[in-house]
């Protein structure tokens, strides 16, 4: 049967992709009614944010406040969104493969006529379950929260940044697998992918603006700016083409290690 092991492993991950977009709408939510309070002294906040560094408001994705788009950007797509939702992936892949080596599951899946290849990929598919869980809720959430307290987002590129941090995520996502093929135990894949997109996050918030703000090239956060898509209203395909070429080329090479590695 087709993406057996997908569907096996998917279903596996719906209950926890559910209670992760409740507990992320619900977060949304919040943001989003704190906005009329904040905006009544925008002007006051928008000018603190100018007393910091040009690197610090960059790399924080902290520009202003004085608009809907620049404060849910700040407060839930900069932070939330990309650098948290981009560790979880990381470590909700670095079990995929490496927990069921090291119980011992994996040996029984291979021992049916069923190539690595295919167990790679299909585990690899369902992996993407909780993306499509929260990419269909959160923008819901969050442009219903906009138009019931009065300052509705643009929905075209609220539906933007979702869209475009998807390659982000597949990057994070390709790290954790790269990571759970090469090691056999999950909490070593785990806290390995944790560890590297924190870091990779911290490079590009430290060299921005710095003689040396071509070391952040390497992170994947770099390529990622919901406040430029949700404030600025600037779109950069590229980029996003980038990621999904980088995503694409690590877990292509995660199935090559897959394949020959010594179970």
């Amino acid at each position: 049967m087709p993406l057996e092991t997908t569907r096996y492993e998917a279903r596996r991950r719906v209950r926890g992709s559910l209670a992760l977009a409740a507990l992320l709408g619900v977060f949304s939510l919040l943001i989003v009614y704190l906005y009329p309070s904040i905006a009544e002294s925008s002007a006051d906040i928008d000018a603190l944010i100018e007393a910091f560094p040009e690197s610090f408001r960059e790399s924080l994705g902290v520009e202003a406040y004085s608009t809907i788009e620049g404060f849910v950007a700040a407060e839930l797509y900069q932070f939330i969104w990309i650098l948290l939702l981009g560790l979880y992936m990381a470590y909700a892949a670095g079990g995929a493969f490496a927990g069921d080596i090291e119980s011992k599951r994996l040996y029984l899946v291979l021992a049916t006529p069923v190539s690595r290849t295919r167990v790679a990929v299909e585990k690899t598919l369902a992996l993407l379950t909780p993306l499509a869980v929260l990419n269909l809720v959160i923008p819901l959430v969050v442009f219903g929260g906009t138009v019931a307290i009065g300052y509705p987002v643009d929905p075209g590129y609220l539906l933007a940044v979702h869209v475009l941090s998807l390659p982000y995520h597949l990057v994070c996502l390709a790290i954790g697998v790269a990571l759970s093929v090469t090691f056999s135990r999950s909490s070593i894949a785990q806290v390995s992918g944790i560890a590297i997109i924190f870091l990779l996050f911290l490079l590009d918030s430290v060299t921005v603006g710095t003689d040396v703000e071509w070391l952040g090239d390497v992170s994947p956060t770099r390529y990622i700016d919901p406040t430029e898509i949700l404030l600025h209203e600037t779109i950069h395909l590229g980029d996003a083409l980038l990621l999904l070429a980088v995503a694409l080329l690590l877990l292509f090479l995660s199935v090559l290690r897959f394949q020959s590695r010594d179970l």
